[in-house]
């Protein structure tokens, strides 16, 4: 592939995905194919209307890191281009390597670049390389998917819309092409050693499979690459297919277990991987996720499933299947008096509680008011009457009796007036606290780690509430 075509094909996918007028930021490491892609973008910036900018992020792990800093800003300088730099701290000894520890930090930051686009060099043999070390890790379709052309970046606290999407414009593009063009074009680059450092799978790769490779199959680096493209095509397949299954066997983020009894082994697996992902769990490997599959659908009804996977927990109950974050051990009470604030927050017990002004409705406001109020968890033999005409129950009885999941009544607040039971978060209020009719009364409600519908920032002890 020649300068010509490389330009050609880099133009195309910027009028595929960019508008006039839009900033795209190079991630720019001062290596060979970063300063190529940021040369290509600056012959075409004019043409095409957009706006160009460079951001180096320093690991702060070479002893080379400050002359690479230097070499980036001089270089967009000279080609009068804008330029950032940002130093991060990589730990080094992450539990999962120094390089994947320095690739978490490099998102972190391009994550939150004020761009439209972040631009970067990923090639052809890149991803060839990520499609065998993804192989040899055992990996799935999805995991020897090819890097995507375009993808939406993940700004911690924002919407997606407005995070910065990824671009690869190089993808196509062997490296030996890249080397062509920067000799062509006079540029330099610097070197950075650990890329000859063999111990890196990818540099094993890189320096010892693919010259041997093509020694054998002159187009085999490029036909590895094509592969990784049709594990993305079957990938976005099954993704498909699992949407279509979802659609019965999916409802409010709970899995059904007769959905996935009715479904081969392997189109259950797959619904079960889209349950894991639409929760942000990682995926497990093959073994784990057969059995994963076999202790939920086939554990007994009245056993108490608890399966740990990415920080959640799966649960089963009443054949559904649930991903719930484990409740940390909190303070079992907490004493308190209203004087008509609108919510307060009770942190000890992960959440807050919220009252709703109402007429003729809720817990009498006059039986709340200054009297000396506490928040618990249930702790054995509370009893509750819901109605005039209905008998007195105890609290064990009625959560028996309704959908909630065991998990879910472990840590349910329980509201006492001067010690009196008088209110069960989803469950309902003793009678002998109602509002009468036409009376100044209060709805209540518990969010657990949430708002009470009010979108101001400060939640605690906010307005008084009208009781006259």
């Amino acid at each position: 592939m020649d300068a010509h075509q490389i330009e050609s094909r880099v133009a195309g996918v910027l009028r595929r995905h960019v508008e006039p007028g839009q900033r795209l930021t190079v991630g720019l490491s001062g290596g060979l194919d970063s300063v190529v892609l940021l040369h290509l973008l600056k012959q075409l910036a004019g043409a095409l209307d957009f706006r160009l900018a460079a951001h180096h992020v320093n690991h702060q792990i070479s002893p080379n890191a400050p002359a690479w800093v230097d070499f980036c800003a001089n270089i967009c300088q000279a080609w009068d281009v804008p330029f950032v730099t940002t130093a991060v701290d990589v730990p080094r000894k992450a539990s999962d390597g120094l390089e994947a520890a320095a690739r978490h930090e490099r998102y972190r930051v391009l994550d939150g670049l004020d761009a439209d686009f972040i631009v970067l060099a990923h090639h052809q043999d890149d991803q060839a390389e990520t499609f065998l070390l993804q192989l040899f890790r055992g990996a799935g379709v999805l995991g020897l998917s090819s890097m995507p052309e375009a993808r939406v970046g993940q700004r911690r606290g924002r919407l997606a819309s407005s995070s910065p999407v990824y671009l690869r414009p190089l993808l196509d593009v062997p490296r030996s092409s890249i080397k062509d063009y920067a000799l062509k074009h006079g540029l330099k680059w610097v070197e950075d050693e650990s890329n000859a450092d063999r111990k890196f799978a990818r540099n094993f790769f890189r320096h010892e499979i693919f010259p041997l490779l093509g020694k054998r199959f002159p187009a085999g680096v490029a036909n590895v690459a094509q592969a990784a493209v049709h594990c993305a095509e079957a990938s976005q397949l099954l993704d498909e297919l699992a949407a279509l299954d979802a659609l019965t066997g999916l409802r409010d983020g709970r899995l059904d277990v007769a959905a996935l009894d009715r479904l081969s082994p392997a189109r259950a697996k797959n619904l079960l991987r889209f349950f894991l992902r639409s929760h942000g769990l990682p995926m497990p490997d093959q073994g784990r996720l057969q059995e994963m599959l076999r202790q939920l659908c086939t554990a007994r009804a009245d056993r108490q499933l608890r399966l740990l996977h990415g920080g959640l927990e799966l649960r089963r109950f009443r054949n559904q299947i649930y991903a719930v974050r484990p409740v940390a051990a909190r303070k079992q009470q907490a004493d308190f008096r209203w004087h008509g604030e609108t919510e307060i927050m009770f942190p000890e017990l992960g959440g807050r509680l919220c009252f709703v002004p109402q007429v003729g409705m809720g817990v009498d406001a006059g039986q709340l008011r200054d009297k000396r109020l506490s928040l618990r968890y249930r702790s054995g033999g509370e009893r509750l009457k819901l109605g005039r005409n209905r008998p007195t129950r105890s609290l064990k009885n009625l959560l028996q009796e309704s959908a909630m999941p065991p998990w879910g009544r472990e840590h349910l607040p329980l509201l006492y007036v001067d010690n009196r039971l008088a209110w069960v978060a989803d469950v309902g209020l003793d009678v002998e606290f109602q509002t009468p009719q036409g009376e100044p009364g209060v709805l209540l409600k518990w969010e657990s780690n949430g708002s009470c519908g009010v979108p101001e920032k400060s939640y605690i002890l906010r307005r008084p509430v009208n009781s006259a």
